[in-house]
């Protein structure tokens, strides 16, 4: 089997044994599609480390960041060892090729105040708007990625217990609790907007107007819309709110290791990088407050 049929083989070992997104599989797809175009054979046999170590000097002339090439990295060892594994090659030519170095890039969110205004922006009076509100309530009180917000069913929300099961990375479902006022938005729309478009076989919670499943490009474009609307200046992704999510959540007092669980992630790690966020915050209210700061 040349190159290309065994980056199809990984690519079907990660949707089907490791139950990866359809986001996460192109991703994956993508740097390996990279490799294939940068090297002059076929034979995964032929492939040496030297031909990876170009491929990344090769992203710094192109202007590939050190963080796409930290992750192009991480999906050519996951490719080569399960290479190995295969039998296909001998050794994993990727162990001594070291990491490109990034600095702690510490997320941006958006302050309270913005957040209040974002959350007012939505016209209730419209069946649309009241959709888009409690959208945009349950994200923020949830911490939901984007394609966890639009891939919700009518299942998946207890209101009764307040809680939403959302499938997340990996196939892993989670329980994530939601506030009263985003519950309360949520059943607004239930009681009086989301019959007016959903098809009478539609199951998924959030509905676009032609009846189906809102996309996640679909929610991006009303976000930034009611950012401007708002008077958020700086650019406003669905990811920026879960970062003010887990940020906020940390500022009031949140322990460390709930804020991981409500976010889903699998490594303690990911989620410290919100105390740095929270810390700052307490500096710069330091530098404001105290006298000899």
């Amino acid at each position: 089997m040349d190159l290309h049929g065994w980056i199809d083989a990984f690519l079907n070992h990660l949707r089907v044994e490791r139950a990866l997104a359809k986001n996460s599989l192109e991703a994956y797809a993508r740097d390996l599609n990279r490799l294939a175009a940068h090297v002059e054979t076929s034979d995964v046999a032929s492939i040496v480390p030297s031909d990876i170590a170009a491929l990344l000097a090769d992203n710094v002339r192109t202007g590939f960041g050190a963080r796409s090439s930290a992750r192009q990295l991480s999906a050519l060892r996951g490719f080569f060892r399960f290479l190995v594994r295969e039998r296909a090659i001998s050794a994993d030519v990727t162990a001594l090729i070291d990491r490109p170095k990034l600095g702690r890039k510490l997320p941006r969110v958006l302050s309270f105040p913005e957040v209040e205004r974002l959350l007012a922006a939505p016209d209730r009076n419209k069946p649309r708007g009241v959709r888009d509100a409690a959208m945009i309530h349950l994200m923020y009180a949830s911490g939901l990625r984007v394609s966890e917000l639009v891939s919700l069913t009518l299942s998946d929300l207890d209101t009764q217990r307040g809680v939403v099961s959302c499938l997340g990375k990996g196939g892993k479902r989670r329980l994530v609790p939601v506030g009263e006022a985003a519950l309360d938005h949520v059943k607004t729309y239930l009681e009086g907007a989301r019959h007016r478009h959903a098809r009478p076989e539609t199951r998924v919670l959030f509905v676009s107007p032609r009846g189906g499943a809102l996309t996640r490009q679909g929610f991006w474009k009303l976000l930034k819309r009611y950012a401007a609307a708002a008077g958020i200046t700086t650019t406003l992704s669905p990811h920026k709110l879960r970062h003010s999510f887990a940020t906020h959540l940390l500022r009031g007092g949140a322990d460390l290791r709930a804020v991981q669980a409500m976010l889903g992630h699998a490594d303690l790690g990911t989620t410290e990088i919100y105390t740095h966020v929270a810390q700052d915050h307490v500096r710069r209210a330091h530098a404001r407050a105290h006298p000899r700061a």
